[in-house]
């Protein structure tokens, strides 16, 4: 079957993708043949390679052209979210493996509009060239980025040092919340998620976070729906429209965030997301590494054996006060708390402050990291 489209001297980008759609099987085939055939891959890299290549394949077929607005933000949305991926031999390879599984089947299909059909790929991939070339190379001059670089390579040393320290002077796992609140500080976010792992049943679900509720709201089964939740790579994602479900969006005010694998070998125990709270922010390759790292000391971390929890706090907290604190870790607000209680809220908002005071916190959320820390909370 060939598509038709009217005599013109250009194939827009959503006909292109209509094109992938409407040839999926054969395109998909041979890519399969190419990417086997290239002489000299190693294993490693043909890997890495298969992974990029089935994601932008995934992208355009997956793709709800009416959707499609703008072709650079929605190449770039891709993009940004390899970064972990790609090098530069794998990306050469992605190109010509796809290039040559493209160019194949319009041979075979003896397409009436070949040109315009190439001309729209040699668009598509000389924008995400540029888009590769930035990343690697910035604007910037070479000292500039020599000192760019030396200034990234000490924050991350300094950043990894802090969290190896907290992790060494951690009880246990009721240390988790705390650590993940100064995982926020450590690397400039504003807010961390730890989402964990049930390989027995293959399962995700919210355990640590802010708005607790909410969190502990988000599981499911780990389907190919959730791409985001890689077990290999970190994944960022300038724009999370066309990979988070738009509830999830918006019960998170979600703009750009960063989905980490927390792994020991080969053990996965969840993830970690970093994000600011709802504003757009940019990530290049180092600060991907970075958190590539944070994910690896945390799983390190988790798979540490006795660590059972610990009281370390002499502290003194009265019956209803422990009540309350742990009606707090589970997210309820005031007016929940008192209505669960039989009391007013203000009466709650006195033991709240009261709390705060002996724990030594400013808000709500660093009274339950607070006793996460002392071993007030399992």
């Amino acid at each position: 079957m060939t598509i038709t489209f009217h005599p013109n001297e250009k194939i827009t980008f959503q006909e292109f993708v209509l094109f992938n759609k409407t040839h999926s099987k054969q395109i998909e085939r041979n890519i399969n043949i190419y990417l086997n055939l290239e002489p000299s891959i190693s294993e490693s890299d043909r890997k890495v390679t298969e992974m990029l290549l089935q994601s932008f394949f995934s992208l355009l077929i997956n793709s709800n052209i009416e959707d499609i607005d703008d072709e650079a933000s929605y190449l770039n949305i891709w993009f940004q979210s390899q970064l972990s991926n790609v090098n530069q031999k794998s990306f050469n390879l992605f190109q010509l493996v796809y290039q040559k599984s493209l160019i194949a089947l319009i041979i075979q299909l003896k397409y009436n509009y070949t040109v315009p059909m190439l001309l729209c790929l040699l668009s598509i991939f000389t924008h995400l060239v540029h888009s590769y070339n930035n990343w690697v190379d910035g604007d910037d001059t070479e000292n500039t980025k020599k000192n760019l670089q030396e200034n990234r390579q000490l924050k991350t040393l300094q950043s990894i040092d802090k969290l190896n320290k907290i992790l060494i002077s951690a009880s246990g796992v009721q240390d988790f919340a705390y650590i993940l609140k100064k995982c926020e500080e450590y690397f400039n976010y504003k807010r961390c998620v730890f989402y964990a792992y049930a390989p027995w049943s293959n399962q995700f679900y919210g355990v640590l976070g802010e708005e607790l509720l909410k969190i502990q709201s988000m599981k499911g089964q780990l389907t190919e729906e959730y791409k985001v939740f890689n077990r290999e790579k970190p994944i960022y994602l300038k724009n999370p429209k066309d990979y988070v479900k738009d509830e999830h969006i918006k019960l998170f005010n979600l703009s750009s965030v960063i989905f980490i694998p927390i792994t020991h070998q080969d053990q996965l125990f969840g993830w970690v997301t970093f994000d600011q709270l709802g504003e757009e922010f940019n990530c290049s390759k180092d600060e991907l590494d970075l958190l590539e790292q944070v994910g690896r000391r945390l799983g390190l971390f988790l798979s540490r054996e006795g660590t059972g929890v610990v009281k370390t706090s002499n502290l003194q907290l009265t019956e209803r006060e422990y009540v309350i604190l742990g009606l707090l870790a589970e997210g309820y607000d005031n007016k929940k708390i008192g209505a669960l209680l039989f009391l007013s809220e203000h009466t709650v908002r006195e033991y709240v402050s009261r709390l705060m005071t002996k724990l030594k916190a400013k808000n709500r959320t660093q009274v339950v990291a607070s006793a996460f820390r002392l071993g007030l909370l399992n």
